[in-house]
């Protein structure tokens, strides 16, 4: 789901990987559809090796969005443009444990626009969770809450 949707430091919105170059990425921005290059030398984090810091783990970022994702029925999360305070409630919600020391309002701002872009464009599609499943049914049989 995430594999070749890259961020890109400096400019905003997210990245579709076209092709690859030896010094180069040939992209498609998923905000304007224009194709455009990233050269070596430019910051690029691929969104499947993102993950978000806890008190016990770090969550990968498409957990994170199946969280989102599952919250809002598929639809769109909070506006990323709402108050800091309003997001940080709203992420508390998804990831309860999150590491509020280490994973900054900007961070979750982020999170919360890259979810949204991405459910907007259809990209977001998710194979049943069996972890999610079994610590669920785990929960239930015991009656504790579920992270």
């Amino acid at each position: 789901m995430l594999k070749g949707i890259l961020a890109i430091s400096g400019q905003p919105g997210l990245y579709k990987v076209i092709s690859e170059g030896k010094n180069n990425v040939v992209i498609e921005s998923l905000l304007t559809g224009k194709k455009s290059t990233a050269y070596a030398d430019a910051k690029m984090s691929a969104l499947e090796d993102i993950a978000i810091y806890t008190s016990t783990e770090d969550v990968p970022l498409k957990r994170i969005f199946q969280k989102i994702f599952e919250k809002e029925n598929g639809g769109q999360a909070i506006d990323a443009k709402s108050s800091p305070d309003d997001l940080k409630k709203y992420f508390e919600v998804i990831l309860p444990d999150y590491d509020k020391e280490r994973v900054y309002g900007s961070d979750v701002k982020k999170v919360i626009s890259w979810y949204n872009l991405l459910q907007e464009k259809g990209l977001l599609a998710f194979e049943p969770d069996t972890e999610l499943e079994q610590e669920t049914e785990e929960a239930l049989d015991t009656n504790e809450p579920v992270e």
